[in-house]
């Protein structure tokens, strides 16, 4: 006979996460604001120092001064009349200070109209609560194949 192993639900529910939600929902509105802007800083600012992100076709950046540069180049590039709606999906809190997200993102013209019919683009978001402030530890980025 085998010993049945029963997987744990990892949510973490000791506290009350109304303010954290605020706090990581404020992170996403700051990257949506800083791409429709083209604002590398302001992309970068809550990232740790050590941040690992993997961007929407793949190429994996440690570190926040690499992240910074990418956004520098990307925003200054090929996203420069690029705009985009975040939406967060979801938000799990695996432990009071560790945190895993979803946004969905959609395509907009520059005054905001949707573009895509539905998300093009969906992240994965780590994030650590430090010193009483959130940070994203990292991010993986995916693009949802469209539809024909």
């Amino acid at each position: 006979m085998s010993a049945k192993t029963i997987q744990p639900v990892v949510e973490d529910s000791t506290v009350d996460h109304a303010d954290d939600i605020a706090a990581i929902e404020r992170i996403i509105a700051n990257v949506q604001t800083a791409y429709n802007t083209n604002d590398a800083e302001l992309m970068t600012a809550d990232f740790t120092a050590d941040a690992a992100v993997v961007n929407a076709v793949g190429a994996l950046m440690v570190g926040k001064d690499a992240l910074l540069e990418a956004n520098r180049q990307g925003l200054a590039g090929f996203l420069k009349d690029q705009y985009v709606r975040y939406d967060v999906a979801d938000i799990v809190f695996l432990r009071p200070d560790i945190a895993i997200a979803h946004k969905v993102a959609r395509a907009t013209t520059a005054e905001g109209a949707l573009i895509d019919i539905d998300h093009a683009m969906i992240a994965l978001y780590v994030l650590v609560k430090e010193n009483g402030r959130w940070w994203t530890a990292a991010r993986q980025n995916t693009l949802v194949p469209q539809a024909e």
